[in-house]
């Protein structure tokens, strides 16, 4: 009896088991994300079956393969794997257009079907910069716009002026299936932006790393000009340079130079080599003003330097400075020994009026507080002593 209910257990388990891999399972599937143009690789398994054929199906409901069997003429699908238990097939060149939900069936009574997505990233194009023309001048208020298009989800666009960050107006619009991405940046220009680097940042999922291009901005602005000396101390008989340090774009050419609002007196001593104004041999006829003028298409700047030539043989050349810094530090010294005195005499005087205090009462008083006291008050009866004898 105990040998026939093992048996029939037995059987039951068995025959449980055989319904349970191929009616009461479910196929397994994953969800996959492939970058557009990419290949996917959809796969669906079942822990147990009996021979039960698996089917993969597309979001329109197409069959793509029924076990083995290829059943839709599409070139870029093919089998990869297929036994009892699994089915994996592969879609080659993936297009936004392939993305949606894909199904595996298992064909059981009931059929038993699990639902796969398939995501598409779209892969945003290299950006581009627009709205700028070289060259920009001095105070020009510009646009630069920067576009990638293509992007699935939209991308992320980020400025940099060098490599400080900088923030744009950034506009998104639907194509289809993938995005446009716009972005701008409105700024007037100055002689800072000459050189300046902005870069446009594409930013996405899809990416190992961003897309970058940049825009070298070229503006024109007027000169700027300042002048050098080689001297602090101009004095007769040294050799003495002036050179017109400018800033401008384009840079300018030539520079001239006069002297008292005329031009440079026609000597010998006086040598102009570009930007260099050169006295070979200082003296007393060289004092001037000296000026240099440059220019671009831009406008006009100049820079003056006054010049006055020591004599290194007079008495007391530099001695202003000298009397100078001499009566100053005298004027301190006196201040500062006049504060001594007045000090001194302060302390003084009240020390003395304390140890006179403290003698006159010191006699009957048993301690220096009451001598002080005692004194003040002899101090009276001295005064009213007085008067009485009066």
């Amino acid at each position: 009896m105990m040998l026939k209910q093992h048996l029939i257990f037995i059987l039951y388990s068995l025959c449980a088991s055989v319904f349970k891999g191929s009616q009461g399972q479910f196929p397994i599937t994953q969800n996959v994300t492939v970058v557009e143009g990419g290949t996917a690789n959809m796969t669906c398994r079942v822990d147990y079956n009996d021979n039960t054929s698996l089917q993969w199906s597309n979001p329109a409901q197409q069959t793509l393969f029924f076990g083995d069997k290829k059943a839709l003429r599409d070139h870029r699908i093919e089998l990869v794997r297929a036994t009892s238990q699994e089915l994996t097939i592969r879609i080659n060149d993936v297009s936004l257009s392939d993305e949606g939900q894909y199904t595996c069936s298992l064909f059981t009574m009931p059929v038993k079907t699990t639902k796969a997505f398939l995501t598409v990233l779209g892969v945003p194009s290299r950006p581009e910069i627009t709205g700028f023309t070289k060259p920009a001048m001095e105070g020009d208020e510009i646009t630069l716009t920067c576009i990638t298009s293509g992007s699935k989800p939209a991308a992320n666009i980020r400025w940099f002026r060098n490599d400080k960050e900088v923030q744009g107006a950034t506009e998104v619009n639907a194509t289809g299936k993938s995005f446009t991405v716009r972005s701008s940046l409105l700024f007037q220009v100055d002689k800072r932006d000459d050189g300046v680097a902005y870069t446009c940042s594409v930013e996405h999922v899809s990416l190992y790393k961003p897309y970058l291009t940049t825009e070298v901005l070229e503006v024109h602005y007027a000169p700027q000009l300042e002048i050098t000396h080689s001297l602090i101390i101009p004095q007769e008989g040294q050799y003495f340079k002036l050179e017109c340090v400018s800033i401008g774009n384009p840079i300018p050419e030539p520079v001239l130079w006069s002297k008292d609002g005329g031009e440079l007196p026609d000597i010998e001593r006086m040598i102009v080599e570009g930007r260099e104004l050169t006295i070979t041999t200082l003296n007393k006829t060289d004092n001037g003003t000296y000026r240099c003028e440059a220019s671009n298409h831009v406008g006009t700047s100049f820079a003056e330097y006054i010049l006055f030539v020591y004599d290194p043989n007079a008495l007391g050349q530099r001695g202003p400075d000298h009397a100078l810094i001499g009566g100053v530090v005298a004027v301190v010294v006196f201040i500062t020994l006049c504060l001594i005195i007045v000090l001194g005499r302060y302390l003084a005087r009240h020390k003395g009026t304390y140890l006179t205090h403290e003698a006159k009462g010191a006699e009957d008083a048993p301690d220096a507080d009451t001598a002080i006291i005692n004194a003040e008050g002899n101090h009276v009866h001295a005064e009213e002593k007085k008067e009485y004898f009066i």
